[in-house]
């Protein structure tokens, strides 16, 4: 009892203490003098007895060898200063955070992210603020107008989820929505012919911003309307525009000024490109975004942003007057789209479960489907040399295994995969195409000596499609983790450099229903077939896109804990960019920098010529680690894929944006560390420290 009292006694507070002892008796002057000496005794041991006060996060800052450079401020080494495009940045280390961090591919999302979860926002919280500002200073790569595909582990429930925002076609297309103006009247090809991407049939339904707020439902934590301050203060105060955003201006000049507002967005008065380092401002898109945020998602599926949409996809001029064929959505096709929650792509690769994203993207299905036909080989014994910063060489049979393994599971991807809402897997189900039988007969068709050059498809039955070849180009990724230990894994995309040049209320509008087969019939077989991959209405196109968690396997064969998060941007490339990250992780020992780094190598089937029988394998000759000169003719890796019958026509410099980040032990604890790819912009923030 004496004791329970002591720690009430020490709990009082001063007024209440002298309360109490105003009523113990003896002179008044007396009871003050005591009970000040009281006081002061107790706050003491009350001090003694406090635990230290914790200590000061000074997350998301840019560690320098003098102090930290708040990304954002404008103060010199402020990593978001603007710099020129490059195909490769050497010198990357592997950064550490003790709880929390983010890697995207621009300094400025990054930072966006970091604070939210410096805030205490989860996961999902960061990805919401992360593509409000990605939206806007990476507008060649995602934004509003886009769609995306994420991955979600829920620290507490041990579960992933998969989200679903990729775009769709309107309800009026057909499955010549992209070879016909008309179907009857007039079977000439939507204007313009080149590119195609800006006439008004590439646009889909946009599909992110459903997609965020779905997954915030289920995980958001703090408020939606606090997400996009970051945004809309850069969008109205300006932000200096960085080197792939003032390329991507400058090459898609013409394309750009058949629109008016983008137009006026992105080029000065005199006509000339927004260069490199201008302080750009967006005010409409900072409305845009305040709308969302004190209105929600639906705010951007009806009402005036969604009719600035479908007003934009219907233009039939462009500024000079030439033609554009209009798209066909309409608002009841914005009011009813509908993201997804999706079952995950996983699988087992030697002591790990890896998780990657399920149709209508073919990107999970032929990462994980790859993994499990190089399980049949040891890597190990290929993994690169003079490892260094950058990842170190790749050897000649690594490179070749893996190329191998993936012209096998592009091959399969390409008859077989589509959007599985409306062309069933064979089988009904993912397993058919990554089952371990399946994939160890698969891997007996790879020879140590020689190239198989051009892969066939498995037979899985009679399924009457043919293979589609279509390929998506420009996207951006993102990796997060917050203090509760979920993860979020993330690519979205515009579809092609700038979308399809269209741009309404500060942002741009996708080109993606050009991922769609442009013709549904495939002409090349006999008798002829139809493609998987063919438009129909309110379908999804096909994507590559990847977004991968990897996580121990436990003795048992369960899922175990979380081990690593990746992703990357690049179109029909990413699964080879996702597979040489894991592979040069979880085979070759490479920190998360050192495996984002690592030359960008392998095989997506595809043929360098129309009537070759080969197949082009890949190397990123922006690479340190590649001779690029001469073609990368004397380049001894690109020498000994040839010797074994590759064909590497270049040393065409990637553009990866992989963003990775892997779970580690530092002293016996668990740690986080990062690596941004150093193609792009991006960097890695969170709670910091060296260790």
């Amino acid at each position: 009892m004496q004791k329970n009292s002591a720690r009430v006694w020490l709990a009082l507070t001063p007024l209440a203490l002298s309360l109490t002892m105003a009523g113990c008796g003896g002179g008044a002057n007396n009871d003050a003098r005591d009970a000040a000496a009281l006081l002061a005794t107790i706050a003491a041991i009350n001090a003694a007895n406090q635990p230290p006060p914790p200590a000061a996060d000074n997350g998301c800052q840019i560690p320098t060898t003098s102090a930290s450079v708040v990304v954002g401020s404008g103060d010199p080494g402020d990593p978001a200063a603007p710099e020129p495009a490059s195909g490769y940045v050497p010198g990357h280390k592997l950064v550490y955070a003790k709880n929390y961090m983010v890697v995207a591919n621009h300094p400025l999302a990054t930072r966006a992210g970091c604070d939210v979860l410096k805030a205490g926002g989860s996961a999902v919280d960061a990805a919401v603020a992360v593509q409000a500002v990605l939206g806007l200073v990476e507008p060649q790569s995602s934004g509003l107008g886009g769609g995306a595909f994420m991955l979600h582990y829920d620290a507490a429930t041990k579960k992933v989820q998969a989200y679903d925002g990729r775009e769709t076609a309107p309800a009026a297309a057909t499955e010549n929505y992209l070879l016909y103006v008309d179907d009857v009247s007039d079977k000439t090809s939507p204007k313009p012919t080149s590119p195609r991407q800006a006439s008004g049939r590439a646009i889909g339904t946009p599909g992110a911003v459903r997609m965020l707020d779905l997954a915030y439902q289920d995980h958001g934590k703090l408020p939606w309307k606090d997400l996009f301050g970051y945004g809309i203060k850069l969008a109205s105060d300006g932000f200096p525009i960085g080197g792939r955003m003032a390329t991507a201006i400058a090459t898609s000049e013409a394309n750009l000024k058949r629109d008016a507002e983008a137009t006026a967005y992105f080029f000065n008065a005199d006509g000339t490109p927004k260069a490199l380092g201008t302080r750009l401002t967006n005010p409409a898109y900072a409305r845009t975004l305040s709308t969302i945020a004190t209105q929600g998602a639906d705010a951007f599926y009806t009402g005036e942003i969604a009719k600035g949409i479908v007003a934009k996809i219907g233009v039939t001029a462009a500024v000079d007057g030439s033609a554009i064929t209009p798209g066909k959505t309409t608002l009841t096709d914005m009011a009813n789209y509908k993201a997804k929650r999706r079952a995950p792509v996983c699988g087992t690769y030697r002591d790990y479960h890896v998780c990657s994203m399920s149709p209508p993207s073919s990107g999970g299905i032929a990462v994980v489907a790859t993994l499990g036909i190089l399980e049949t080989f040891n890597l190990g014994l290929y993994k690169p040399t003079a490892i260094d910063l950058e990842g170190g060489k790749p050897t000649v049979m690594g490179v070749h295994l893996v190329s191998e393994a993936e012209r096998l599971a592009y091959a399969d991807r390409d008859k077989y995969v589509a959007d599985t809402d409306f062309v069933p897997l064979p089988g009904g189900s993912p397993d058919s195409l990554i089952n371990k039988p399946y994939l160890q007969g698969r891997a007996s068709l790879i020879s140590l000596t020689k190239s198989m050059g051009l892969a066939e498809a498995g037979n899985l039955g009679d399924v009457p499609l043919g293979i589609d070849k279509t390929e998506e180009h420009g996207t951006t990724h993102f990796t997060i983790v917050d203090k509760q230990g979920n993860v979020v894994v993330m690519t979205t995309t515009v579809e092609a450099s700038m979308g399809s040049f269209h741009m309404t209320q500060g942002f741009l509008l996708n080109n993606q229903l050009t991922d769609f087969a442009r013709d549904p019939i495939d002409t090349s077989v006999t008798p002829n077939v139809k493609f998987a991959n063919r438009v129909a209405p309110g379908k999804r196109p096909r994507s590559t896109m990847a977004p991968t968690l990897v996580f121990k396997k436990n003795a048992d064969g369960s899922m175990g804990e979380f081990v690593m998060g990746t992703g990357s941007p690049g179109g029909g490339t990413i699964i080879q960019y996702v597979v040489k990250t894991l592979v040069g992780a979880l085979d070759w020992g490479l920190d998360a920098q050192q495996a984002t780094s690592l030359v960008d190598f392998g095989a997506s089937n595809s043929k360098p010529t129309p009537t070759s029988t080969a197949s082009m394998t890949n190397v990123g000759g922006e690479h340190p680690s590649i001779d690029a000169t001469n073609g990368g003719a004397n380049d001894p890796l690109v020498k000994g894929l040839i010797a074994l019958g590759h064909t590497v026509v270049s040393v065409t410099p990637q553009s990866s944006g992989v963003s990775t980040i892997i779970r580690t032990n530092v002293g016996g604890k668990p740690v986080l560390t990062g690596g941004a790819d150093p193609r792009r912009e991006g960097i890695v923030l969170g709670d910091t420290f060296t260790p």
